[in-house]
């Protein structure tokens, strides 16, 4: 990372990413939050035409840290070339617990952190967010890896909500395990973060309540002025409402605010901030907005789409430029991506055009839908539809008929048929025979009904021809902020409490 600094989002496996991009102690804080036996799906930034969370279902990360080949290999390899500790632990959790999910997500999480540790400076601090299911065996792992003596903080995210089981107490709580590089250079500043004293501790302090150690009086004691000192239980923080209008429809998604206090008081102002896992963006949004450099790292095309998104909706012309590294540049690259994952290649398509995807092709049947454009183009407030499908093999005229069928069942306006292939002359000339979509209040405008549009033509900077008279519907917009240290998150913090009257 020498040179001139710029921002970076990369697509791809972070194992890889940070052994070949990311450079020896080159990184102030890392923050994350890796998914575990999440059986989630993921509706991430979109909106239906009625701009409430879609009901489509996408798989942006499905869990597959299962033990095969790859736990496997990692096993293997942390055993015979890992640091001595960690080699050590990794087999006793092994025999302890066998060749299976729990056993897969450890050993693929002991790989990485043994190579976060590599790239955290001497002067960083690292935050691994996790629930209780597994949050007993990563602290081992910290400690193996950071050393037990690095061992800051294991913070306590207390929040209301959540569901109450029949036969246990509700869960209330996230783990975060705060460790430093090095314990005695590390930053730490807690003024940023300071929370308001209980009404009942300003009163209590507001007199002489004497103050007398070893048998000399100090006098007043004063609370500071900024607050009271951070401890570690975070109660002003609750997770972000499903209504709320921070809420960007991603099921792990974290408040800015919990991300705003680690980032302030772990980091300065140039600092450069790293999220291995960094799902829908919410580090890099608040690195961004407290103006830290930062590097985020994310295993599928869908969510850097959406990270792209919501940066862009966030800061708009204040957005610092960034590289976007590991999406196809060219043809030869985007043909390898359909060759290596079908599903990838088809949510990249579908990110050129701006577009959402339609289904999750994995649960049920195939609707002929591959991804949806809303748009306005009157005052009646109902969007039009656009339907998409994505191809990354042969094409034939067939398929462009079936588009057309597709269209008239969705009463769809316009049809997008993306190719990797070069369309036939058949099908260019049965997307001419389609005709045009003439819209109401713009007369004299035209837009063919059925569009061709080849990766070539998309790298080369052709769009889907539709009306752009106003923000399209097709995505939940992230909410318009300034950058700057004192600028605020989007969502309101929960007054504090002082439970143990502490100065």
């Amino acid at each position: 990372m020498s040179g001139e600094w710029k921002n970076k989002l990369y697509f791809g496996d972070n194992l890889e990413i940070l052994r070949e991009q990311i450079q020896t102690e080159s990184v102030d804080l890392i923050y994350l939050d890796p998914p575990f036996n999440s059986q989630a799906t993921y509706n991430i930034l979109f909106a239906e035409k009625s701009g409430e969370q879609s009901a489509a279902q996408i798989t942006a990360f499905e869990d597959t840290w299962h033990w095969g080949l790859e736990a496997e290999k990692a096993y293997h390899e942390v055993v015979t070339l890992g640091p001595r500790k960690l080699a050590d632990l990794l087999q006793a959790l092994r025999s302890f617990l066998g060749s299976n999910d729990m056993m897969a997500y450890l050993t693929m999480m002991a790989i990485r952190l043994d190579e976060l540790h590599r790239v955290l400076k001497p002067t960083g601090s690292i935050y691994l967010h996790c629930d209780p299911t597994a949050s007993h065996y990563l602290k081992l792992l910290m400690d193996a890896v950071f050393g037990y003596k690095n061992f800051l903080n294991e913070v306590v995210w207390y929040y209301r909500g959540a569901g109450t089981p029949k036969a246990a107490r509700a869960r209330r709580h996230d783990i975060l395990l705060f460790y430093a590089k090095m314990k005695t250079m590390h930053f730490f500043d807690p003024d940023p973060i300071r929370q308001p004293y209980a009404e009942a501790t300003v009163e209590r302090f507001a007199h002489y309540i004497g103050n007398v150690r070893d048998g000399h009086d100090y006098g007043l004691q004063r609370l500071h002025p900024l607050g009271k000192h951070p401890d570690d239980v975070i109660t002003h923080i609750q997770p972000i409402a499903p209504s709320a209008k921070a809420r960007l429809g991603y099921p792990t998604q974290k408040p800015e605010e919990l991300l705003e206090e680690i980032i302030k008081s772990s980091s300065r102002e140039g600092d450069i901030v790293f999220d291995p896992f960094c799902g829908c963006g919410t580090t890099i949004a608040v690195a961004e907005r407290l103006q830290r450099r930062w590097i985020g790292i994310d295993i599928t095309h869908l969510a850097i789409t959406l990270i792209k998104k919501r940066l862009q909706d966030t800061f708009g012309p204040e957005l610092t430029p960034y590289a976007e590294i590991g999406a196809p540049e060219d043809y030869p690259s985007a043909e390898a991506l359909a060759t290596l994952n079908r599903h990838q290649f088809e949510w990249w398509a579908l990110g050129l055009v701006e577009a959402r995807p339609a289904q999750d092709k994995r649960k049920g049947p195939d609707t002929g839908i591959d991804g949806l454009i809303y748009f306005f183009d009157d005052q009646s407030g109902q969007a039009k539809k656009i339907v998409i499908q994505v191809k990354s093999g042969n094409v034939t005229v067939s398929q462009l008929r079936d588009l057309k069928g597709v269209m008239e069942r969705e009463k769809a306006v316009i049809g997008v048929f993306i190719t990797l292939k070069e369309p036939t002359k058949p099908m260019l000339q049965e997307a001419a025979a389609a005709g045009f979509y003439e819209p109401e209040y713009f007369p004299g405008r035209q837009f063919p009904r059925l569009q061709i549009l080849s990766i070539t033509d998309l790298l080369t900077g052709q769009e889907v021809q539709y009306p752009r008279v106003a923000p399209t519907a097709t995505f939940k917009k992230a909410q318009r902020q300034p950058k700057g240290s004192d600028a605020k998150p989007q969502q309101n913090a929960i007054a504090w409490e002082d439970h143990n009257n502490e100065v």
